[in-house]
Formats: structure tokens, sequence, C-alpha cells
């Protein structure tokens, strides 16, 4: 405890992704401890990953994964898991380091009810939120009603109202902060899902990634229903067996539910020889990938969860100066801009025939490239993102600071 009252802690629970495996997370780590504060984590441990360790000066508590499920009993029974266990985690970090701020990512919208007591002793509650629960549930079960949505969208405002500041992914995000949770405009700041350029750059290509073809199309990301992946493989499938393609080859890198399904909706394709399945990836893997591809993939749906949702994926496509194409959704428009082609029809056939497109056209491909990684560089990478994160903590611990006042908002480009 001497220690927390030296140097100022932030706990940060998260619950749906390990770390440091989660970008995101774990590049507000690197940024609160190059600012002198201490950082403890909490969330699931993936299989070979020790309960607890110090990496990089950032201290994770780790507890067994839950068992995941598609049903909704499922889902509760993941997030009341998870709580429980994150609960029990907290009081030991607490007695063993310390803290001043819990930082909770969501989802799930729950962890506003761990934060509450101690905010009883004087700690600080912050609301990092990376998805809107209610929306990513329609989008996963297919119902738009109910009690359990009904809860969700409970839980969801509970959390506003307890947080003492919400850190948004985007414009689109801040403005549901601001209008369903009633926060003031100084309680929600944006900071973006900004790569971090001096881990991502383009690398040299490894031609036989590309499995004997002359290109390759690369989906990175979690393998969920919601993310498209299977209208990706039914493009590859158009691609090949209608539009006669022989010379592409798709590297699907990612694990999820929907992997098994996706895996066999590929076989039963007649796609064994075209398509690539590697399951988890670590960052030499991705990095060798994305470094060889010539177009990144983002099929996330038209719903009303992917419309305002900033995808991780495509931030990294742009980074290596790889084309994305993706469906016209109002977020990934802001954030690519001529970075991506844009398919207003959901649907397998329009998305195959934008890829064929960009295959045949090397030249848009590398200008596309160009613009996407220019970009990054100029608006949208981490190193830009982060003064707004950490200037979070030092106004909110009343920190003397000297970073730039204008980036505490945020904003969408």
């Amino acid at each position: 405890m001497r220690r927390a009252r030296l140097q100022p802690r932030v706990l940060i629970i998260i619950e749906n992704e390990t770390v440091p495996a989660d970008r995101r997370v774990w590049d507000e780590c690197r940024a609160l401890v190059a600012a002198d504060y201490g950082v403890s984590v909490i969330g699931p441990r993936a299989p070979g990953e020790p309960a607890y360790e110090e990496l990089e000066g950032v201290r994770l508590y780790r507890y067994p994964a839950p068992r995941e499920s598609p049903s909704a009993l499922g889902f509760i029974y993941e997030f009341a898991y998870s709580w429980l266990r994150a609960a029990a985690l907290a009081v030991k970090v607490l007695a063993r380091d310390g803290f001043d701020v819990i930082q909770a990512c969501n989802p799930p919208d729950t962890y506003f009810a761990l934060a509450a007591p101690f905010k009883l002793i004087g700690k600080q509650f912050v609301f990092d939120q990376h998805d809107l629960s209610p929306e990513l549930y329609i989008s996963r079960f297919g119902r738009n009603d109910g009690l359990l949505l009904a809860g969700l969208r409970a839980l969801e405002r509970a959390t506003y109202l307890v947080a003492d500041h919400v850190i948004s992914t985007n414009q689109w995000y801040r403005d549901i902060a601001l209008m369903r949770g009633r926060k003031r405009p100084e309680s929600v700041t944006i900071v973006r899902n900004g790569p971090d350029l001096q881990r991502m750059r383009r690398r040299p290509p490894r031609p036989e990634l590309k499995n004997g073809k002359q290109l390759l199309c690369c989906f990175l990301g979690v393998i969920e229903p919601h993310d498209g992946v299977d209208l990706a493989v039914r493009a590859a499938h158009y691609l090949i067996h209608q539009l006669g393609r022989r010379d592409c080859h798709f590297a699907f890198l990612g694990d999820g539910d929907a992997l098994p399904g996706v895996r066999r909706l590929a076989h039963d394709l007649g796609l064994d020889d075209w398509v690539t399945f590697t399951g988890w990836a670590q960052d030499d893997m991705i990095f060798d990938y994305l470094s060889t591809a010539d177009v990144g993939l983002q099929p996330d749906p038209k719903d009303p969860r992917a419309e305002i949702s900033t995808v991780v994926k495509t931030m990294e496509y742009m980074a290596f100066e790889l084309p994305v194409v993706a469906f016209d959704l109002k977020e990934t428009k802001a954030s690519a801009a001529g970075a991506a082609v844009y398919v207003p029809q959901h649907d397998a056939v329009p998305y195959a025939e934008a890829i064929a497109t960009l295959l045949d056209d090397p030249q848009q491909r590398a200008e596309m490239g160009r613009v996407g990684r220019r970009r990054v560089e100029e608006l949208l990478a981490w190193d830009h993102q982060k003064i707004a994160y950490v200037q979070v903590y030092d106004r909110l611990l009343k920190r003397p600071g000297q970073r730039d006042p204008a980036m505490s908002m945020g904003g969408t480009p």
C-alpha cells in the first residue's frame, strides 16, 4: 500500500479478451506506465498463461476463462462468473497493489456494481466503452426485444450513472454517452482504436503464405456470428467457383465461436485449396500476413451496431498499407475514407465483385494503401490517441500535466 500512495495506480478490468492480446488495452497500459502510473489488470487467462505475471511494468491478474456458450443463458453465466472472479481479484489487488481508479472495459456492462463499493472509499470509476452491449446482443442473437435486452439497456444506464468519466472510441459512441447516458460533455473523451505504428509497419513479404497463388486476401479479427466471416467465405466461393479465378488465396486469422462453423462452410463450398484458417495468431504471424496480403477484408454486416463502431482490423490494414473492402458503414467511412471500397448492398456477390475489381487493379491498390497509411500516421495512430487517454487520468487525479489540452475531447476525422 505504501507504493500505491506514492504512485497513482489504475486497475483495469476486462472480460471479453485476454491481456496483452487485446491491443487497445495493452496500449492503454503501456501509455499509463510511460506516464508514471502504476497499472494492474484483471482479466481471463488464455491457455498457457500464468495466473499472475508482470510484463513491462504492468501487473496482470488472471482467472480461468469461462466456458463460452451461444445461448442467452450461457451469455448470463459467462458474465456472472467473470464478475465474481473479477470482484475477488479486485479485493486482492487493493490489498497488494492499491489503486485510485477502476477502469472497466465492456462488454459486459456489469462492472459498475463492482466499482460502486470502492467509490464509497474514495476510488473513481472510468468506463472504457468498447462496444454497445444492447446493440451487440441484437446483432448476435437477432432479437430486438425481450427481458434480456431490457436488462442490458438498464445495465448500460447504470454504468453511465456510476461512471466518473466515459472513454468512447468515436464520435458516435460519444453522442450515445451524452444522450442515452446523459453524461456531461466534459465527462466523455474520445480515444480511438489507433494502431501503434512503432510495431505495425510492413516487413518483407512471405510469398509462401499465398499458398502458390499470385494474390492474397486477408481477414484479421475475432470470428463471431456477428462479424460477417461467413459472408466473406461465400464471397471467396463466388470468386473462385463462379468467376473462375485461380489466382487468389484467402487467409482468415483469428478465433471465436463462429470459427468451427465457417470452417465447415468453406469445406462444404469446396474451398479447402483456396482458404487458410490460422486460428488465434500472434503478432509475428499477423504482421507477416498483413505484409504479404493484397487486400484486407472487413465483412462486418450493415446493422445498427456495426454502422457506428470503429473496426480495429480496418485500422491495422491501413497501417500495413492494405486497401480494404467493406460495406458502406458510417464509422468505417469516417475512419478509412479513401483507403476502402464500400459495397452498398450486404450480399456476398457484390462484395466478391468489389474484391475482384481491386485484385485486377494494382495501381488502385497501391494508391489506397498510401492513403490509408497516411491517415493512420496523421490522424489515427495510437501516438495521437494516447495523449487524450492519459489526460483523462491526469484530470481525474489532479496531476499536473503538460499534454495538449486540445486533445482532451478527441474527435472524428
